[in-house]
């Protein structure tokens, strides 16, 4: 039988990941957690399952409708008005997703005639939140990665020829997921002062790991509750699920009433909003927690004899496709679940394993770690 031309089209393009070494696969996991984003080891805390329990029990196991029908209840509000007030902000508003999040955000932001400027290793949500926005009419300009200058030149050489109440909107990653590395927000404001730009920061890495209570990069940096846009995640270090973005109220109102992403989706569900609540009160109240996952990581960057960077990634660069498949699967056979970070995720020729450390991480199977990190470099 021919296939149809959708099927055959489909079979040419699995074929040529195959080929790649890019084709992914979904499988359970197993071993030692060394590749999640559960930096405090909250995921499984009792604690956060008690707390979502007694939510599905008094508010449902759903939440029935989007937020503006009938899918508020008052863990929502308290969440928000939590995080707003964790993040030095006015007002908060709960996202589901942080992909969703930042996709609506940005078209909701600028249009035609507006510019979103973006980092070139900004995670894939950032930049297809620029697409959209490209879609409705604005410009969208790629700066060099953690390059202000080349930022300032791209700002300066828009507002040329901009109209006067043409919006720029900076979008940048705080801690970037594939490296572990991480923006200088007070430069950035800076920056987006000096040309009247609205500064968007997505602080899903760094919400609950780094500050003097978890708070994000923004406090560690010294700029707390002066970054006018923060999305953050509550999926990661928090343990539970969920986004949301921390602004002023006027900028939530805006939301409110032009964010399809939120507009249109039914809100999280009270046992997540439970548990999130509980997460981050153990975030701010436990800081061995946070402490411990960065120790692990700068345990691991000085092994490897990488700079130190301000987060629990610690990227293992590789380079060619397949041999960071072949070497992760190595790892896991020998009981660490670490995953091949392949293209498109990121840049061509620069395949890598992605190694996170967290507070659930025992000592020993650190150093058990490290000595198979050692028989593979040496093979």
């Amino acid at each position: 039988m021919i296939p149809l031309p959708w099927q055959a089209r489909l079979q040419r393009q699995a074929e040529a990941r195959r080929t790649l070494g890019r084709d992914r696969t979904i499988h359970p996991a197993t071993g030692v957690d060394v590749c999640s984003n559960d930096y405090l080891g909250l995921r499984r805390d009792p604690r956060l399952g008690g707390a979502a329990a007694a939510a599905g029990r008094e508010h449902g196991a759903g939440a029935g409708a989007a937020r503006l029908l009938r899918g508020t209840t008052p863990l929502h509000d308290a969440l928000e008005a939590t995080l707003a007030q964790w993040k030095g902000t006015e007002a908060s508003l709960l996202f589901n997703t942080g992909y969703q999040a930042n996709a609506t955000l940005i078209p909701a932001l600028v249009g035609k005639g507006d510019a979103v400027f973006s980092d070139a290793l900004n995670h894939a949500s950032l930049v297809d939140g620029c697409r959209m926005a490209r879609a409705g009419g604005a410009l969208v300009g790629i700066y060099r990665h953690l390059d202000l200058e080349d930022l300032d030149t791209q700002l300066a050489a828009w507002r040329t020829s901009a109209a006067p109440e043409a919006v720029a909107l900076v979008a940048t990653d705080t801690i970037f997921s594939m490296d572990g590395d991480a923006a200088d927000l007070a430069a950035l404001l800076d920056l987006c002062q000096r040309h009247e730009a609205l500064l968007l920061v997505d602080e899903a890495h760094a919400t609950g790991l780094l500050g003097v209570d978890g708070a994000g990069l923004a406090q560690l940096q010294g700029v707390h509750g002066r970054v006018p846009l923060t999305m953050g995640t509550l999926g990661k270090a928090l343990g539970s699920f969920g986004a949301f973005v921390c602004c002023s109220s006027l900028l939530r109102e805006h939301l409110v009433n032009t964010a399809r992403g939120f507009i249109f989706s039914t809100a999280l569900p009270p046992p997540v909003v439970g548990a999130a609540l509980e997460g981050i009160r153990l975030a701010r109240t436990e800081p061995w927690r946070r402490e411990r996952a960065l120790a692990l990581a700068a345990r691991l960057q000085n092994h490897l004899g990488q700079p130190a960077r301000p987060s629990a990634i610690v990227p293992v660069p590789v380079g060619a496709d397949a041999e960071a498949v072949r070497l992760a699967k190595s790892l896991q056979q020998q009981g660490f679940d670490v995953r091949a970070v392949r293209p498109p995720t990121v840049p061509e020729g620069s395949a890598r394993l992605r190694i996170t450390t967290g507070a659930h991480l025992e000592d020993a199977q650190v150093e058990a770690l490290l000595e198979a990190l050692n028989r593979i470099r040496k093979a």
